[in-house]
C-alpha cells in the first residue's frame, strides 16, 4: 500500500479473522485496470477466502498482482475463470465503465460478483445489472472503500449504532485525492470511461451518507462539477460537490476533488463530519495533519464530554467476512443489494444532473 496514491489503496487489516477454512470459498479475479483491486483481494483473502485464478489481457500488470498474491494461479482467458465451478465470487477492477457487462458475464455464469466502485457509468447499466440479480439470484457487491477499508469509518458505524450521538441528521463529507496524472492510464480521463467525478470518486460519499444515516433511499437536490486547473485534460473534472436529503429527512453534502497538494504526507485529506441529535463525530480517515500521520483518527463530542480516538489497527474490517458469509448462507449482512444499488443510483443521477462551472 502506497501513501501517496490512492489508485493503489491496499490495506491491510492487523486484526484479521478468517470466517471459513482453506479451500472453503474459492474466489478468482479478472480485471486488473484499478489498483484497487488489491485492497479487494487482501480484505477477501483475510477474511479467509481462497484465491484461484487471476485473469487480464496484460502481462505487466499480472505478473504485479502475481508478485503480491504467489499462490494464484494465470488463467489464459475470462471464460476459464468464469466456467470454474469451485468458484464462488469473482472480484474485478476493470474500467468503470465495463464494470457492469463483466457483472452480468459473471453472474451468468452462477457467481457472485465483487467490483470497484463506481460499478456503472450509465444509468442503463445499471438497469441490465438489477435485471440480472433479479435473473440469476447472484449477488452484485461493490468495494466502497472509503467506508469499508477504513477504520475510522468502522468505528463511527458502530458509535452511530450504539447511540452514541443520537439520531444522525446531517453527513458532511470531504474526498480529496491526488491526480498523480502522469501515472494515471488513458481510460482515468476518458469521461465515457470513468464516468464523471461525481460518479466515480462521489460514490464513496454518497454509499457512506446513506449507510451513517440509515437511509434507503435519497434525492439530489443539487449538483456541480468543473474542471478548474486541467486544460491539458479537457475530459477530466477535477471538483465536483452535491447536496442530498434522505427518505428520513437527514441531509448530505460533500466536496471530491483531484487537488491534494504535494506537501501532505498522504494522497488525500479525507474527512467526514456527522451530526446527531445528541451529539457529533469527526473523522480524519487518513492523516490528522501536523499532528498524526497514521490517520484513522475519530473525535466525538456528545452530552458526556469529548473524545478522540486513535482506531488504526483496533477494529479491523468486518465487510468482508460478512460477505463471505452472506455469499454461502445467501443472506445480506454485509451490505443490501438495494443499498449498493441505490448509492450507484445516486450518483449517476447527481453526475447526469450536475451543473458545469467551468
Amino acid at each position: 500500500m502506497t501513501s501517496q496514491d490512492g489508485m493503489f489503496y491496499a490495506p491491510k487489516s492487523q486484526k484479521p479473522k478468517a470466517v471459513c477454512g482453506s479451500g472453503e470459498f474459492m474466489i478468482g479475479v479478472v480485471a486488473l485496470d484499478h489498483g484497487h483491486i488489491y485492497g479487494m483481494c487482501n480484505g477477501l483473502i483475510e477474511a479467509g477466502a481462497t484465491l484461484k485464478w487471476v485473469y487480464d489481457p496484460d502481462e505487466s500488470k499480472v505478473k504485479a498482482f502475481c508478485n503480491a498474491f504467489p499462490e494464484v494461479k494465470v488463467a489464459m482467458s475470462e471464460s476459464q475463470v468464469l466456467e470454474d465451478e469451485e468458484l464462488k465470487l469473482v472480484a474485478s477492477a476493470a474500467i468503470p465503465s465495463e464494470r457492469g457487462a463483466l457483472g452480468i458475464r459473471v453472474m451468468a455464469s452462477g457467481k457472485d460478483y465483487f467490483t470497484d466502485k463506481a460499478p456503472f457509468t450509465t444509468l442503463v447499466q445499471l438497469e441490465a445489472g438489477r435485471a440480472q440479480v433479479q435473473k440469476t439470484g447472484c449477488k452484485y457487491m461493490v468495494y466502497y472503500s472509503e467506508r469499508l477499508h477504513v477504520e475510522s469509518a468502522v468505528y463511527a458505524n458502530q458509535l452511530i449504532k450504539d447511540g452514541a450521538i443520537g439520531r444522525v441528521i446531517q453527513v458532511m463529507g470531504t474526498g480529496p485525492h491526488r491526480l498523480n496524472a502522469k501515472s494515471r492510464p488513458d481510460w482515468f480521463f476518458n469521461h465515457d470511461q470513468y464516468g464523471g467525478i461525481l460518479c466515480d470518486i462521489g460514490s464513496h460519499q454518497i454509499e457512506q451518507f446513506l449507510s451513517f444515516a440509515s437511509c434507503k433511499d435519497a434525492k439530489v437536490s443539487h449538483s456541480r462539477i468543473g474542471n478548474y486547473n486541467h486544460p491539458e485534460y479537457p475530459e477530466l473534472e477535477d471538483f465536483g460537490d452535491a447536496m442530498l436529503v434522505g427518505d428520513n429527512g437527514a441531509s448530505n453534502y460533500f466536496r471530491v476533488d483531484w487537488f491534494t497538494p504535494d506537501g501532505l504526507g498522504t494522497w488525500g485529506d479525507g474527512r467526514t463530519t456527522i451530526l446527531g441529535t445528541d451529539g457529533y463525530i469527526e473523522l480524519r480517515k487518513y492523516t490528522d495533519i501536523a499532528r498524526d500521520s497514521q490517520g484513522d483518527q475519530v473525535y466525538l463530542v456528545n452530552h458526556e464530554g469529548e473524545y478522540r480516538f486513535g482506531v488504526r489497527g483496533q477494529i479491523g474490517f468486518p465487510f468482508f467476512g460478512e460477505l463471505i458469509k452472506d455469499c454461502i448462507a445467501r443472506t445480506e449482512y454485509a451490505m443490501t443489494q438495494d443499498h449498493a444499488f441505490k448509492a450507484a443510483e445516486l450518483c449517476l443521477i447527481a453526475q447526469r444532473d450536475a451543473v458545469t462551472l467551468l
